[in-house]
């Protein structure tokens, strides 16, 4: 009990207000309810079922019955699974994404450099001006699309750039990776990403929890969070079997993309079988992290990483095959 309420007022201290009116609004309508018995239910199912209060109208919950919402995953479930899963002593290799590259450079389509190797080689940065017309700079540990700033080198000169790196305290370049040709006719506004789960077992083999495909919708980035959609991907063909999903219930699914006109439901993720093979040889390489969710580029010569998660999403894990997927992880309680 004393934790759920440790936990309820982290959920009001994060609370997206305008989002939570909105949905109070819906569902009120929706259901006939009023706001105040569907925020006290959502109250109530946090101490209950360990969600938050957003997930309640997220996950559907105010026209669930009771043993349909003991297998949703919330935010306080997943966080207690991923402390255990992924130690924090351990996870310093996915927070920091210098580290993360320096750890996973063999995976990796493009080139990545702290603000600190910049300043300390001015060659270096000649030589991605020179070679690069877009730019990624990043927080060093920005999470969900926050902190990410993509630049044309024609719009800030090359002596101005540490300036403004320090500026907005970004601590990392990237040079821009670009997306295969099908998925950038799919959805050209970002580069949209395959994120797979992983698990490692306890007896130290391999397993995937889930592949989903995060496809933006007139967005810069492609999460979830930002308002762009996430869609269920069959694991043996890297075929999108369903309509993309919002995170905001008052949006129906999509099954074409509302801006491009491609059909989502459908698609082929180009070169899958390397993207299995690469996701396995990467999960088993540190397996003291034992429950990743990788965000992967699909380039027109292969597979590559963006970053690895420690903190997962469960929303783009369960909301795009409609399912709560909690009992898979009851599997791994005994770590």
């Amino acid at each position: 009990m004393m934790q759920r309420t440790l936990y309820l007022g982290y959920y009001f201290k994060q609370m997206k207000w305008d989002l939570l009116k909105k949905f109070l609004t819906y569902t009120s309508e929706l259901t006939g309810k009023s706001k105040s018995r569907l925020m006290m239910a959502s109250i109530r199912d946090v101490y209950k079922y360990n969600i938050s209060i957003l997930e309640y109208f997220q996950f559907g919950f105010y026209n669930m019955s009771t043993e349909e919402k003991k297998t949703w995953a919330g935010t306080g479930t997943m966080y207690e699974f991923q402390k255990l899963a992924n130690p924090l002593k351990e996870r310093t290799i996915l927070d920091d994404k210098r580290l993360f590259y320096t750890n996973y450079k063999e995976f990796f389509k493009h080139h990545m450099y702290t603000l600190e190797e910049l300043e300390a080689d001015k060659d270096l940065l000649d030589k991605i001006y020179a070679s690069n017309t877009k730019l990624v700079l990043k927080e060093s540990s920005g999470k969900a699309g926050s902190g990410i700033k993509i630049i044309n080198t024609a719009d800030i000169k090359q002596q101005d750039l540490f300036d403004y790196m320090n500026a907005h305290r970004f601590g990392v370049l990237e040079t821009y990776v670009k997306q295969h040709s099908k998925i950038q006719e799919l959805s050209p506004s970002a580069v949209n990403t395959v994120r797979i789960f992983t698990q490692i077992r306890k007896d130290g083999t391999f397993e995937i929890l889930g592949c989903r495909m995060r496809i933006s919708v007139n967005s810069p980035v492609d999460n979830m969070a930002a308002g762009n959609l996430a869609a269920p991907v069959d694991e043996k063909t890297g075929i999108i079997t369903g309509p993309g999903v919002y995170s905001d219930i008052t949006k129906p699914s999509q099954a074409i993309h509302p801006i491009t006109g491609i059909t989502i439901t459908g698609f082929q993720i180009p070169f899958w079988k390397e993207i299995l093979e690469m996701t396995e040889k990467a999960a088993l390489k540190h397996p003291q992290n034992r429950s990743i969710g990788w965000d992967i580029v699909v380039t027109d010569d292969g597979p590559g990483f963006i970053e690895g998660n420690h903190d997962w999403c469960k929303l783009v894990w369960q909301l795009p095959i409609k399912k709560g997927l909690r009992p898979m992880l009851e599997n791994y309680k005994n770590l």
